[in-house]
């Protein structure tokens, strides 16, 4: 899975459930939840940071269980690598135009 200890990924599952619960609470309507854009748009890019480094599915599985929006940044990470992957290993030529695009 990875290099990270047991401490470190019980610290990075607290962190993703806290964001996790956030994004759900403001996606499902709660009321006692005030929608703060920027601090959304922060726990969104800290689960999507958490879980490219660290496989979700494998190290996190009861956070993927109960919450919708940990489950939809996993799979959007998956998603993600399997087309780096397939356009690293099927478009070689597009890869490299890309690359030159993106200086």
């Amino acid at each position: 899975m990875s290099d990270f200890s047991q401490t470190d990924l019980a610290t990075l599952e607290a962190t993703a459930t806290t964001a996790a619960t956030y994004l759900d609470a403001c996606d499902n309507g709660a009321r006692g939840v005030r929608l703060d854009p920027a601090y959304y748009r922060a726990c969104g890019h800290l689960l999507g940071t958490i879980f490219d480094v660290v496989n979700a599915r494998e190290a996190f599985p009861t956070l993927l269980e109960h919450s919708a929006a940990a489950r939809e940044i996993a799979d959007s990470v998956e998603i993600g690598r399997r087309i780096e992957i397939s356009r690293l290993g099927y478009y070689p030529h597009l890869t490299v135009i890309l690359n030159r695009a993106a200086v």
